[in-house]
């Protein structure tokens, strides 16, 4: 875009990660400013805590006869929110709304109680038993202890810092450790990964984008059970110094756009929540991409068994194919059977995303296999090399249901791109996690004992898959209206009361 904006005599900045704030201040001074919904969301709090310590230092300079003015040099770096465009808009609007951008504040004076009541309640979550020890809320999936947890949680042995942490607090924390012993799995939703500091620390997949989500972290210490679990440094919680969600901080913009073509199906909640219509713009070129018929199975290994078979048959005729998994893990047991049968391929994960630029570069070569998460979904244009578009073009393999069809449909993207030739086929299986999430786990477990012996027919089950996955979108949906409300009655009360709804945000 630099020579279009160069022709037209506009001057553009680009906010980056490391750049100090003389250069960040260039930047925003430009006409046209690139840059992270997070790099923005941090400045926008920033300039906040500088203003509120600015307005504290010139009252107390007034209050000693001295003027009203400090000669710090410190200045905010923004110039207002004025217009915003969203690449990937519905990413970022949708999917990330929830995502908190928080700046912390003083570490708590209880810090070594805190980390080793995380190691305590750790070591012992593998003990309890569910209905025995704890019970499980349908609606909201909270833990809570029963009253033999809660017994057991008392009986067992504690050091002298773990027995001064309040009793009640100590059946919060084991609540906590058993919910992540049982839901949250090394390389599905988080790796760990060595740090600049020399010590391995947790960073979350993102589930949307099959990326490392960089500086994110679970709130409501879930985070750092998890940093318990795996056994590496725990990152105690310092408070909360100033607080904005995704979503707030574009809602503060007068002025909102954004792009990206899987925007209609969301079309109300862009409306009800950013007041924005949704426009559909026809492609350039008529789409030439074949949808194969949906295959069900059983199990997840009878599924990719025959993910491997249509791979291998696939890829006898010379065409690229991208296969698109969940997670990592998955990613890379598929990887070991196609190992197996002596099918070279590459992987594409978050453990590895430092080679992302030159597998996309070579994913669309003659007989090329990539297998990849969500990551290669989004923003990814992949060139077909010579003779793929008469060989058939593309092929792209769907092994599982997102959370979100916009999901599904931006792997399908990735062939039949520009009017080229492509096809693709989605895989279902009855242990995907899409029947549990939308169905409970009372339905799923009749599902499944009828369709146990499912080996590739799409009947009347393909169609459960997709009502599950509409209701988890409801959900998802629901859940971030209850944010938006939330959020503006909270900040409603607190201006009402004198406070910054930004700064003076509870832990």
């Amino acid at each position: 875009m630099m020579p279009l904006y160069s022709l037209l005599g506009i001057d553009v900045g680009v906010i980056q990660t490391d750049m100090d704030q003389p250069a960040r201040r260039k930047s925003y001074a430009a006409a046209v400013t690139y840059g992270t919904a997070k790099e923005f969301g941090f400045d926008f709090l920033r300039d906040r805590l500088l203003l509120r310590a600015q307005n504290r230092l010139q009252t107390e300079m007034l209050g000693d006869g001295g003027g009203g003015f400090s000669d710090s040099g410190d200045e905010v770096v923004m110039r207002g929110m004025h217009f915003c465009l969203v690449d990937e808009a519905d990413s970022i609007l949708i999917d990330e709304a929830r995502t908190p951008l928080i700046i912390g504040s003083l570490e708590d004076t209880v810090r070594d109680q805190i980390i080793e009541t995380y190691h305590w309640a750790s070591e012992h979550a593998p003990e309890y038993e569910l209905d025995e020890h704890f019970e499980i809320d349908p609606e909201t999936k909270q833990y809570e202890l029963t009253a033999r947890g809660r017994q057991k949680v008392r009986s067992l042995p504690k050091s002298d810092l773990v027995r001064t942490m309040g009793l009640v607090d100590l059946y919060e924390y084991t609540e906590r450790a058993v919910k992540v012993f049982r839901e949250f799995l090394l390389d599905r939703q988080y790796v760990v990964r060595p740090s600049d500091k020399e010590i391995d620390e947790i960073v979350i997949v993102d589930e949307f984008t099959g990326r490392l989500a960089e500086g994110r972290k679970w709130r409501d210490g879930i985070h750092q059970a998890i940093e318990a679990k795996e056994n590496v440094e725990i990152s105690v919680p310092t408070g909360q110094a100033a607080r904005i969600t995704v979503q707030d901080l574009f809602l503060r913009y007068p002025h909102l756009a954004g792009m990206t073509g899987t925007a209609a199906t969301s079309a109300r909640e862009l409306r009800r929540i950013y007041r924005t219509p949704v426009i559909c713009v026809p492609t350039n070129k008529p789409p030439r991409r074949m949808r194969l018929p949906d295959k069900v199975f059983g199990t997840m290994i009878s599924k990719f068994e025959a993910i491997v078979q249509e791979i291998q048959e696939v890829h006898a005729s010379g065409r690229p194919i991208l296969i698109g998994t969940r997670s990592i893990d998955k990613s890379e047991i598929l990887s070991k059977m196609l190992s197996d049968l002596g099918i070279e391929h590459q992987v594409l994960n978050a453990n590895n995303v430092e080679q992302e630029a030159e597998i996309v570069k070579d994913a669309g070569l003659p007989g090329r296999v990539t297998v990849a998460t969500n990551m290669a979904g989004r923003g990814t244009d992949i060139k077909l090399g010579d003779s793929v578009e008469e060989k058939g073009g593309m092929h792209v393999i769907c092994t599982e249901l997102h959370d979100a069809a916009r999901i599904d449909r931006q792997l399908i993207g990735r062939c039949g791109r520009q009017g080229d030739r492509g096809s693709y086929r989605q895989y279902l299986s009855l242990d995907d996690d899409i029947l549990k999430g939308g169905l409970g786990v009372d339905k799923y477990e009749k599902l499944k004992a009828l369709g146990i012996s499912l080996a590739g027919e799409a009947n009347r089950f393909a169609s459960t898959f997709r009502r599950a996955q509409r209701k988890v979108e409801k959900k998802h949906f629901r859940d971030r209206m209850v944010l938006m409300h939330h959020e503006k009655e909270r900040k409603k009360m607190q201006r009402e009361i004198g406070q910054d709804p930004y700064l003076d945000t509870p832990d």
